[in-house]
């Protein structure tokens, strides 16, 4: 219920975002996602031993953006998912 709330729905309204939904228990249409969480879990959140949440909690911007900024990804021919969403029209080489 939390990601059909109202006050989330506004959020998404003034980040210019817009709220796409998967059916449930489908894995074809969830597949990037629960891929991204598996990653996140594995690379991120349990990749070491945190001394308290905060420290963990400053640990993800320094992840993400490595994750999204500069390392390549397989599934989308080596570019980082930054160059990729940059270039979703194909006019950037």
């Amino acid at each position: 219920s939390a990601y059909r709330s109202k006050l989330f729905g506004a959020a998404l309204l003034k980040a210019g975002a817009r709220h796409v939904r998967t059916r449930p228990y489908t894995p074809r249409t969830n597949g990037k996602a629960e891929r991204f969480i598996q990653t996140t879990l594995r690379e991120w959140a349990y990749a070491r031993p945190y001394a308290s949440s905060d420290e963990r909690a400053a640990a993800i911007k320094p992840w993400t953006d490595d994750y999204n900024l500069n390392r390549p990804h397989s599934g989308i021919k080596g570019l980082t998912p930054w160059k990729r969403v940059n270039n979703l029209l194909g006019n950037d080489t």
